[in-house]
């Protein structure tokens, strides 16, 4: 019997636990059913999970229970994402000591400490909030066997050429001091000072010159011109100089002056000098005219020697002495302050340089072509993601640097003799393995024994790009492997498209020739309340997950996460919130109703449609039938939101505002067909209305599954019980046409009851309703539910005398109120 209230607080822990000891969403390695594998994304352990969290792992996790009621076998893992640079951070915040101030090994003990005590609280919210993950396949991206992955990974890339060390410039963050990737730097667009200065001729001229970085003057090593301003042909050959002692070692700065179509003659004073290195501009020049190299940033973001008095200083402060002595030579020209780009470290905004380092990379630049390809082998959902990522891989510039200078992270499994300089790789057998702490075990093949480690640890990317390996078992398992890969669905954020999708195409490129998923959905961002995305970086998830779950609930939370199509950004709703809690309370009483009504339901009997169906009955099946059908095939195509909205819908409308009210006297009768036809239906529409919002809302649908339903059903839970379908001859257009006939009357006598200041359920002497010919044995036969639900005494129908006409259009409604009114 279900109480009179539904009390979540209580249920939904219940739930969980009930969910969590039966492992109802274990994945089935032996089944028949086709195999549907989730390329989860692991979230990052850098914090705390946020309101945005729950917001796109809830979309993720509603195809999930889609596609398990639908008969598949789910493998659904998560994983956690703990290695690299976010964890590395949020390691040093939370233990208040920097990695650089510690033994290596204390601090990566203290990394392996919070990280193991971050992921339990990230999986005890998870599934609070009920993702149908199987917990048995967690994995987290720093455990051996995503360590041995990936190095294996790097190993098949180095001996196929595809892996290579370089010196090089590399975009590197002086905060953090490491390189990075392109694909992790930012744009953002400051008001910066830009200065017009002179360079001295040698006829005694002034060549002017601007810039936004005059701390990088010593580093001059040429000026450029366009081949085609004819301001400055006469130059080409020559040089330009300037004083510099009180900036550099140099007394004086002297350049050669030379063309290059890439400068843009109507910027500044259309002549730019190269640094090495302002931007990617310098290093394309640099390389192209072969220049000299001249540093004069650290990995620190100071001044090096090549700055002289200023040697030492930070970037921001050298820029305002340069600009000083500039002023005091009387060689600046011109100021103004623009709106100016710069590319910051999307980890920490700081300004990434260009330094000349020696790193590890993967090549792309010369698969841009295959990347496309492959990327258009995979349904993008929405669509048009695609084109993002395909704008990307156009614009490449770099290949993908994947070394980093820091503690914590997959070490390269490679030493370098220290007697020839080979390289020598770990062998399969012994990964993974840390270079730092273990000696190959084997002579170089020069016969020396002596060794540099690798002391470098691997991007983050270059693990998690692995995760459809890790999860397919890729080192271990053939059969397995085939089974997973590719997966199904890869479920992520948009705004990693760049990282996470195109890193794991190129890994699954390189070492499969194949797509690594058959589809990519992407998710939004759960946005705050001043629209921004909530992100741990930012620090602006002041909404705590685990509050609002307990406060409304998880189903009301998980009801505002899948609110919106996927790729759509949304802010947290209290309105959506409650709206949610509303649909819980409604199904819940809906249920109540039904319970003392179906009581005494014929199990034999509900697959056969039964005898006695009035009109009425047979309209709400075929809206049952067309509302599965609609939601199928949105769910199929990935767009949950619309499956939902018409679900609902059908629920709060076609259900219980009009269904539930024409057939509440045929539910009280004690016996006969009508009653039985009545409950047959009611019975169908309901559990097909709760399997149906299963995959959104877990927990009321389960309570009431097994407190109402299950009897009759049969499966141990509502998440494992067969998917809705739609019998065809449920489907009845002539019905359906019915159905608006119906509802035409019950609007208009709401509507004219309303107006004579009656309430709904106010009692008629009588109801005199004219219709066409067509219409006449339809509105008969569904007499008894239009007295019950008008409250009528009587109903009279008259045939109209334009029997040709449409019947909506034939139809007039007059309403005869009790004398005593």
């Amino acid at each position: 019997m279900l109480p009179n209230r539904y009390q979540f607080r209580d249920a939904e822990p219940r739930l969980a636990r009930l969910w969590a000891d039966a492992d109802t969403y274990a994945f089935d390695p032996t089944g028949s059913g086709p195999i549907y594998t989730i390329d989860t994304p692991p979230p990052t352990v850098s914090g705390d999970l946020h309101i945005g969290h729950c917001f796109s792992y809830t979309q993720t996790d509603v195809i999930a229970r889609f596609q398990r009621m639908r008969g598949r076998r789910v493998l659904y893992p998560m994983g956690f994402d703990d290695n690299g640079l976010p964890t590395e951070r949020f390691v040093e915040k939370t233990i208040k000591r920097k990695a650089t101030e510690m033994d290596r090994a204390e601090f990566l003990a203290q990394c392996w400490r919070l990280t193991q005590e971050t992921e339990d609280h990230f999986e005890s919210l998870l599934r609070r909030l009920s993702l149908s993950v199987d917990w048995n396949y967690r994995y987290s991206t720093l455990s051996p066997e995503a360590q041995r992955t990936s190095q294996a990974s790097f190993i098949q890339l180095y001996q196929a050429g595809r892996a290579y060390d370089q010196v090089a410039p590399t975009l590197w963050c002086p905060d953090c001091q490491t390189a990075i990737a392109q694909a992790e730097q930012d744009d953002k667009t400051l008001p910066t000072l830009f200065t017009t200065f002179a360079f001295q001729l040698p006829d005694g001229q002034t060549l002017p010159i601007a810039t936004t970085r005059p701390e990088l003057l010593p580093a001059c090593v040429a000026i450029f011109v366009h081949p085609q301003d004819q301001r400055y042909a006469h130059l080409l050959g020559s040089s330009a100089r300037i004083a510099s002692a009180a900036f550099s070692q140099q007394v004086l700065i002297e350049v050669p002056i030379l063309a290059d179509e890439l400068v843009d003659p109507s910027k500044g004073s259309g002549a730019v000098m190269c640094c090495t290195f302002g931007d990617s501009t310098d290093v394309r020049w640099w390389r192209t005219h072969q220049l000299p190299l001249r540093a004069a940033i650290d990995r620190a973001g100071r001044m090096t020697a090549l700055a002289g008095p200023l040697a030492g200083l930070p970037t921001a402060a050298a820029r305002k002495l340069v600009l000083q002595n500039l002023a005091e030579q009387g060689l600046i020209l011109r100021q103004e302050t623009i709106e100016h780009t710069i590319g910051v470290h999307e980890r920490c905004g700081t300004p990434v340089e260009y330094l000349q380092t020696r790193q590890w990379f993967i090549r792309v630049l010369d698969q841009k072509e295959r990347l496309i390809e492959i990327g258009r082998q995979i349904r993008w959902n929405p669509e048009y993601m695609r084109i993002r990522y395909e704008h990307w891989v156009e614009n490449l510039q770099w290949d993908w640097c994947i070394s980093r200078q820091r503690f914590l992270g997959v070490p390269f499994p490679a030493w370098t003799c220290r007697a020839c300089g080979e390289l020598l790789l770990a062998r399969q057998e012994d990964l993974p393995i840390d270079p730092r702490q273990t000696s190959p075990g084997r002579a170089c093949r020069c016969g020396a024994t002596d060794f540099e480690p690798e002391m470098d640890v691997m991007d983050t990317w270059a693990t998690s790009s692995c995760s459809p390996l890790i999860i397919g078992r890729w080192l271990d398992d053939p059969a397995w492997f085939r089974q997973h890969f590719p997966a199904s669905l890869r479920p992520q954020g948009h705004d990693i498209i760049r990282t996470w999708a195109f890193y794991t195409i190129v890994k699954a490129l390189y070492h499969c020739d194949a797509a690594p998923w058959q589809e990519i959905m992407l998710s939004g961002h759960g946005l705050s309340s001043e629209r921004t995305k909530v992100s741990k970086s930012k620090g602006n998830g002041s909404l705590d997950p685990q509050a609002v779950i307990e406060q409304e609930s998880a189903d009301a939370l998980r009801y505002w996460a899948t609110s919106v199509k996927p790729g759509q950004d949304t802010p947290f709703s209290p309105e959506s919130i409650a709206t949610g809690r509303r649909l819980v309370t409604k199904l819940w009483n809906a249920c109540r109703f039904a319970e003392s009504r179906l009581q005494d339901l014929d199990a034999s009997a509900l697959t056969t449609l039964p005898s006695g169906m009035l009109p009425t009955d047979r309209w709400l099946l075929s809206r049952l039938a067309q509302t599965i059908t609609f939601a199928t095939r949105e769910f199929e195509q990935g767009d949950y939101a619309a499956a939902r909205m018409e679900v609902e819908r059908f629920f709060w409308s076609d259900l219980c505002d009009n269904y539930l009210e024409l057939v509440k006297s045929r539910l009280y009768k004690e016996e006969g067909d009508e009653r039985r036809a009545a409950q047959w239906t009611l019975y169908h529409a309901l559990l097909g209305v709760l399997k149906l919002l299963a995959p959104y809302l877990p927990f009321i649908t389960e309570e009431l599954y097994l407190g109402l339903f299950q009897q009759w059903d049969g499966a141990a839970s509502i998440h494992t019980a067969a998917w809705p379908t739609a019998p065809a001859d449920w489907v009845n257009p002539e019905a359906e046409q019915t159905g608006k006939l119906l509802l035409e009357i019950l609007r208009s006598v709401r509507r004219q009851k309303a107006e004579l200041g009656i309430s709904v359920g106010g009692t008629l002497e009588s109801l005199r309703i004219t219709t066409g010919a067509a219409g006449l044995p339809i509105l008969q036969a569904a007499c008894s539910d239009l007295q019950n639900v008008t409250r009528a005494r009587t109903i009279q129908f008259i045939t109209a005398p334009d029997s040709d006409a449409e019947l909506l259009s034939q139809l007039r409604i007059e309403l005869a109120l009790p004398q005593s009114a």
